[in-house]
């Protein structure tokens, strides 16, 4: 990202971020730029499989029940990032995107992710591993 970047909002929205660089938008696009988190896995702050971390602003958003998914160690892939692949997509048909994050999205993730929590399990750890790798070669 460009240096700054924070600044021009936290939430991406639409193909062509403009606060992503030339390369990083190819990064992003093959999700290369995820890779550097298997260096936290390999630290032990990160899993695999388990909820995606988010930014702190909306975390401070979260509700007593939501909390719950920052009990679990956060994780590069989850059933979230499965379903909103293509967020910045959703969200740029919106008049108003970090609304539409914050009311319809964030919620329905978070969903998604006491799911997790409460259901987890190694089958469904490689499931969602198998998915994820699936959808990264065939697009």
């Amino acid at each position: 990202m460009k240096p700054d970047s924070d600044k021009m909002g936290l939430i991406t929205v639409g193909g062509r971020d403009p606060r992503i660089t030339g390369i990083g938008y190819y990064l992003r696009r093959y999700k290369l730029d995820e890779l550097p988190q298997f260096l936290n896995v390999l630290l032990g702050d990160m899993s695999i499989v388990g909820p995606r971390p988010e930014v702190r602003r909306y975390v401070e958003m979260y509700n007593a029940i939501q909390q719950k998914v920052l009990t679990v160690k956060p994780g590069i892939t989850d059933y979230a990032s499965l379903l909103y692949k293509d967020e910045n997509e959703v969200l740029s048909k919106y008049p108003d995107p970090e609304k539409a994050y914050i009311e319809i999205i964030m919620p329905h993730k978070l969903k998604l992710n006491l799911e997790y929590v409460e259901q987890h399990s190694l089958a469904k750890d490689l499931g969602i591993v198998f998915k994820t790798v699936k959808g990264i070669l065939h697009g």
